[in-house]
This record gives C-alpha cells, sequence and structure tokens, in this order.
C-alpha cells in the first residue's frame, strides 16, 4: 500500500527554486568559459572574384598590355601575369587551390596571395599561340573566413608570334610597314619615337600608315644603312600644314649652328616646301667638302588638296643622285658620292633634329612602307615595288571574278581585301618563288586562316603554285569545311565546303579534292593522273573549279579529275585553311603542309581551262 504524502505550496516554490538556481548556474559556467581570450573567425558573407588582370607587353608590336580579361580572350601576351582581384583579403594556404594548365597539362607559375588579390606569375613564357586556363578552387578562402563558394575557370590563347620578316627585295635592309608598329622588321629593332606621332587606320598595304603630328618623329641608328650606294622607297598621302617638312634626313651634328643644325657636307635631307600651293620635293646630298642640290623643279611638285597616295624614292651612288615621283623621273644629275662623315641616325618624318634652320621641322602627312637599300634601285625595280604593294596608287587591282590573291611577298596580306590572315604556329617564307621575291613556307603545326565572307559564291575556283615537300606523307592544302559537332576534337563535317588535299601513293604524292553538297559529299579522285613526284623538286601549279553541275582538278593547266556535281553548299563554313586541313578537316592525319606555295588566287567563277592556263603562263 502507498502513503501518498500532502504536498505544500511552500513545497513547491522550494523545488523551483532550486531548479532556477541550477540552470543559473550551469549558463553561468558555460558563459565564463566561452569568455577566453581568443578570436572568432565570423563568416561575414561569401567570396568572390571580381577580375581576372593581365599584364605584359606585346611581343609583336613591343606595347605594353594591361587588360581585364574575359573568358576566352585571345592575343594574350606570352610573358603575362595575372592578378585576380577577390572582394576580400585572401589567406595565405588559399594559393594551393589555383592553377595554372595548358590543355590540362599543369604549367609551373609563381602563385602569391596579396592582400585581396593572387598573383599567377608563369615561370617562363607562354608558348605562342596556345590554349591555357586559371582555374580557382572553391577552397579559397578569405581572412575572414567567407568562402568561395563554387569552382571559377578562365580561358585565355596567347597572342600568335609574327614571323621574322624577310626581306622581299635584294638589298633591302631596312622596312616600316607601320602595322600598328613603329619597329623596323629586317633587324626587329624599335625606333625612338620624339613627341606622339600615331597611326593613320589607312594604308597603302595594310590597315595602318604612319601618321604625323606636331614635333613628333621617329629616329633610328644609321649603323648598317649606310654605304656607297643607297636607296630609299616610301608613299605618303600628303598634309600642306605645316606647309614644309622634313621627310627623310641622314646629317652630322652642326658644331657652328647646334641650336639649328644645317651642316649639309655629308648624308642627305629629303624635304619638302610650298611652291604657290603645291608641294615641291628636293633632295640634298653631301659628298665631303659640299653638298649637292636635286630640284627637278615644277616636276616635282606634289598637290596636297588631291589626297591621294604618292609614290616617292631616291637613289645615291658614286656618280649620280636620282629622284623619282610614282616611279618618273623628277630630278636627276651627276654627284662625285656620298660622304657618312658624321652621320650617326636616320631621322623620319622630320628634319629635327639635324636639319632645323631653314623650319623643315615635323611633317603631319602619312607614311607607307618604308624601305630603305645598300644598292642603288633601277626605274624598273622601283615600278616594281609601286605594283606590287598596290597595284599603283589606286591599290591591286584584281582581275575579273578574282576575289583574293595572296602573293606571300614577306606579309600574309590577301592584296584584294587588303587583310591579314590569322597566323596558326611558324609559317615563313622562302626566297624561292615562282614570282616575285618570296613565297610561303611551311613547317610543322602552322598555317593561316582567313574569313570566309566574301569568298563563297555558286562558283568557285582555286590557283596556286606548289613546290612539295612529302614530309609529311599527307596534309590540307586548301579547306574550306564547317565544324563538326560529332567528332569536335578530330572533325571530319564533309556535307558542305571543300577540301583539297595530298596523300602518299607509293612515293608520289595524289591530289584530291572533296566537296559537299549539303547532304553528301563527292568526291574528285583522279588517280595516277593526279600524281605529282615530289622528289622532282619543282615548282608545280593546281587549281580546281566548282560549279552548280561539276567540280574539275587541274594540275599544270591539264584535267587530272573532272565529275558531275549537285552544286556545293557553304552551311557552316566560315574560314578558309590555308597549307593544312585544320582545324576542320584532321580525322585522317590531313594536318599542316611544310610545303612552299606561292601565288594563291581565289575566283568567284568557274575559270575555263584556257582562263587557268593563261594565269599558269603568268597572264
Amino acid at each position: 500500500m502507498v502513503c501518498l504524502r500532502k504536498i505544500r505550496v511552500t513545497d513547491i516554490k522550494e523545488i523551483l527554486m532550486k531548479i532556477f538556481n541550477a540552470v543559473i548556474t550551469v549558463s553561468l559556467i558555460i558563459l565564463i568559459g566561452s569568455c577566453q581570450p581568443e578570436e572568432i573567425n565570423v563568416n561575414t558573407g561569401p567570396l568572390f572574384a571580381d577580375a581576372f588582370v593581365v599584364n605584359g607587353t606585346s611581343t609583336n608590336t613591343g606595347e605594353p598590355v594591361s587588360n581585364t580579361m574575359g573568358d576566352n580572350d585571345t592575343g594574350i601576351p606570352v610573358d603575362a601575369v595575372f592578378t585576380i582581384d577577390f572582394s576580400k583579403a585572401i589567406t595565405a594556404e588559399s594559393v594551393s587551390a589555383v592553377t595554372l594548365t595548358q590543355e590540362g597539362t599543369p604549367v609551373a607559375a609563381s602563385i602569391t596571395a596579396e592582400g585581396e588579390s593572387i598573383v599567377v606569375d608563369p615561370s617562363e613564357n607562354l608558348e605562342f599561340g596556345k590554349k591555357y586556363t586559371i582555374t580557382l578552387g572553391n577552397s579559397i578562402k578569405a581572412e575572414d573566413g567567407g568562402m568561395f563558394l563554387k569552382e571559377v575557370s578562365r580561358s585565355f590563347t596567347t597572342e600568335v608570334e609574327i614571323p621574322a620578316y624577310v626581306p622581299q627585295y635584294a638589298g633591302e635592309v631596312f622596312y616600316m610597314s607601320f602595322d600598328g608598329t613603329f619597329n623596323e622588321l629586317v633587324s626587329g629593332n624599335a625606333p625612338t619615337v620624339v613627341g606622339s606621332p600615331g597611326f593613320a587606320g589607312e594604308g597603302v598595304v595594310g590597315g595602318n600608315a604612319y601618321a604625323g603630328s606636331a614635333d613628333s618623329y621617329l629616329t633610328f641608328p644609321a649603323a648598317g644603312l649606310v654605304g656607297d650606294e643607297f636607296s630609299a622607297s616610301f608613299w605618303m598621302k600628303l598634309n600642306a600644314d605645316p606647309n614644309r617638312a622634313g621627310v627623310l634626313v641622314m646629317g652630322p651634328p652642326d658644331p657652328n649652328l647646334p641650336a639649328t643644325p644645317n651642316n649639309r657636307t655629308s648624308g642627305f635631307r629629303f624635304f619638302r616646301e610650298d611652291a604657290s600651293g603645291m608641294q615641291r620635293f628636293k633632295l640634298n646630298v653631301g659628298n665631303g667638302e659640299g653638298d649637292n642640290w636635286f630640284d627637278g623643279g615644277a616636276a616635282a611638285d606634289v598637290d596636297p588638296s588631291a589626297g591621294e597616295w604618292v609614290h616617292y624614292a631616291f637613289t645615291i651612288s658614286g656618280t649620280e643622285a636620282i629622284v623619282y615621283i610614282n616611279g618618273e623621273v623628277v630630278s636627276q644629275g651627276a654627284f662625285p658620292g656620298i660622304s657618312w662623315e658624321g652621320v650617326d641616325i636616320l631621322s623620319i618624318m622630320s628634319g629635327a633634329p639635324r636639319f632645323t634652320e631653314w623650319g623643315h621641322l615635323s611633317d603631319q602627312s602619312f607614311m607607307d612602307e618604308l624601305r630603305l637599300f645598300n644598292k642603288v634601285l633601277s626605274q624598273q625595280e622601283i615600278q616594281t615595288i609601286i605594283q606590287t604593294e598596290s597595284g599603283g596608287a589606286g591599290g591591286y587591282q584584281p582581275r575579273e571574278g578574282e576575289t583574293f590573291y595572296m602573293p606571300f611577298e614577306g606579309q600574309f596580306m590577301d592584296l584584294v581585301s587588303k587583310s591579314n590572315a590569322t597566323v596558326v604556329g611558324a609559317p615563313g617564307f622562302t626566297p624561292e618563288s615562282v614570282a616575285g621575291a618570296n613565297a610561303y613556307s611551311g613547317a610543322a603545326d602552322s598555317y593561316l586562316t582567313f574569313p570566309a565572307a566574301g569568298l563563297q559564291g555558286e562558283e568557285f575556283t582555286a590557283s596556286f603554285w606548289l613546290k612539295i615537300n612529302a614530309v609529311p606523307d599527307r596534309a590540307g592544302i586548301l579547306v574550306m569545311g564547317p565544324p563538326d559537332p560529332n567528332l569536335p576534337a578530330t572533325p571530319n563535317n564533309r556535307t558542305t565546303g571543300f577540301r583539297f588535299f595530298r596523300e602518299d601513293v607509293g612515293g608520289m604524292q595524289r591530289f584530291k579534292l572533296n566537296v559537299g553538297s549539303g547532304t553528301a559529299d563527292t568526291w574528285f579522285d583522279g588517280g595516277e593522273a593526279a600524281d605529282v613526284d615530289p622528289s622532282a623538286d619543282e615548282w608545280v601549279h593546281f587549281a580546281f573549279t566548282i560549279s552548280p553541275t561539276e567540280a574539275v582538278v587541274y594540275i599544270n593547266g591539264e584535267v587530272v579529275s573532272q565529275g558531275a556535281l549537285s552544286g556545293i553548299s557553304w552551311e557552316g563554313v566560315d574560314i578558309l585553311s590555308i597549307m593544312s586541313g585544320a582545324p576542320r578537316f584532321t580525322e585522317w592525319g590531313h594536318l599542316s603542309d611544310q610545303s612552299y606555295m606561292d601565288e594563291l588566287r581565289l575566283f568567284n567563277t568557274a575559270l575555263s581551262q584556257a582562263e587557268i592556263q593563261a594565269i599558269m603562263g603568268g597572264g
């Protein structure tokens, strides 16, 4: 039997008070234990990457680069240092979560945390024309405890190195193209820039020319440019303000007039002056004891209001000097030979600093394609330069239906559009050529690409020369194909565009054409008729035509393959590849061709055999 005792109200109060006291005691113990002198890392919010900043120097222009980099940017300098800016200060340990890779392969780099940034400094210069990726892992941590919530990657492609310039003409020792750079391309050296000259946004060749401005000019060391014979060739679009200026000057200091020098006993001075609204061009040359003048009078006048590009040249030998305008002689005379005593610099687009007494200061005109020679150019050679550079002052004159012409004369430029190809790898030039002074020289993993816009139509013709290198034993030559969604890494989508390539057949090289109609592809394989012996080491002419009804392949002007065709489709075709199947036709190993190529022409018509033979014959 259980006995229950009656509980009083006072007993309940006592029990509750004991419980309350116990809770207070435990709480105080917890509170006292938590008040030790230790800092608490409080997560004040997530961590973000604000910007990827790249700093370096362009190899091709010598200009500094400092940009915020987006994903898949191109043209990144190979000496670039990358700074990733974050929203908060970063812990030093976070650098272990940052990687730099090239197509998945780790790249050695110094990676450091500096305040709110992480700096990625590659241990060596990156490779030209390669794709890299910087990856930020999600274990990156801010000093206040903030976490990087999601892995971030940023890919980029480094700049493509412009191949070293190969002089186009015999005796050429100096060449400035002014295509976005003042560098001299034969030596690869940069001039001294005085003031703030710029670029014109137009030119005879390429998209730019030198643009003069007040108190601005270039100087370059004279060493290597002086000799018993000398020639200069260049273009100008005149600005008559100021009304007199120095153009090219190689003169000595003047001990008698150091502030306004005018020592004409050695070197030369080529300059212009107002002549009743015209600009008259004059040459003065020092023979060591005195100076000789070559002033053509009215024959050497140019109208600045015409707004036209005009070609100038002058030659100096041991017996005479000649001045040319647009390839015609405007002044010529006997001369005992030039003295170079005391001449140490070339001034470009100003008389300063060596020829200023008469006010021949900075020229604010445009200048393009400046070339110097250590020989006397003949009139024919000067006229050839004029024709090669522009086809005359009006620019290159295409043949009927011609949409593209690349002569490979020291540059990878289409003279019809005056646009440069994109260079992949390191193709070069060879002095062995069919026409002109140079041809394309192939190299491993190297080729050109060019936008397809403007080159496509219902009819198409390609014409070019090859001197074949059988290594590798198969290669792409001209390809205009679409991407391949099924084989993106080794594409072989032949439903549109065309592929012209070569393959080894018993030591011979067989040339084949494949054309896509939109739903299928058609082959034009001439068998043995399309074989060429690479050991002959000869220039061979190739051409192929595509029309809505047939395609024809020619070798040395003779048909080697011909067949019916239901027309060509250009769907998805956005680039032309020159001397490689890459990047659109690689599954079967038709990669870069290491042969020589010259005189590449494309047409928007299907040329006849007679027309192809005329081109082959130089007509």
